[in-house]
């Protein structure tokens, strides 16, 4: 891993490089029987180094632990932070297919240096980075997928989504429902270490 980590640094796959501080890899665990990733970086991650450590890390870690899991590995399915500048601030754009793709190199190996159970894909474009441009969110929410890499891959919401709920009775909602699915998550490990 470490040494991904640092060919990472020096990947021209697509533009992103040019304007980000730096390439973010995954961290926790490895091997670990969990595997959330998220969309990409955010300003907080890019400018530390490190995956979840803004506003949605917060939440995502108070999730967890209202779920009962721990001993997660968290990484991003891009690796480079796309921002375009407002002012003074760097504000999120979603990324482009090609750069989804431009960093598949990169999340491949990381899960399979990592050999997770359950793969967690957080938002749409993780989703459709594990599981394809075919798999929609909205439908087939908290829906567990055989893959290659995990014995489970499935998908939930991005803490972000919740945090940019409109008010207060839907950030609750959005909150419980994504801890549910996380729950959902922690039955599943826990029937298959019973059957194994």
């Amino acid at each position: 891993m470490p040494e991904l980590r640092a060919a990472a640094q020096e990947c021209r796959g697509c533009e992103l490089y040019r304007n980000a501080t730096q390439a973010v890899f995954g961290e926790g665990p490895s091997p670990a029987r969990i595997v959330m990733i998220g969309e990409q970086p955010g300003d907080k991650e890019d400018l530390a180094g490190h995956a979840f450590v803004g506003p949605a890390g917060s939440l995502l870690n108070r999730a967890l632990a209202d779920a009962g899991i721990d001993d997660v590995f968290v990484t991003n399915a891009v690796k480079q932070f796309k921002f375009q500048e407002r002012g003074k601030r760097r504000i999120h754009k979603k990324p482009s297919d090609s750069e989804v793709i431009g960093c598949k190199p990169w999340l491949d190996p990381e899960l399979a240096i990592v050999r997770p159970e359950v793969i967690v894909c957080l938002g749409a474009t993780a989703a459709r980075a594990v599981l394809g441009r075919e798999h929609h969110l909205v439908q087939e929410r908290g829906r567990f997928f055989d893959h290659p890499i995990a014995a489970s891959v499935t998908a939930t919401v991005h803490p972000s989504a919740i945090l940019r709920a409109p008010d207060t009775a839907q950030r609750h909602a959005g909150y419980q429902a994504f801890v549910a699915d996380l729950k959902a998550v922690r039955r599943r490990l826990t029937r298959a270490r019973e059957a194994g």
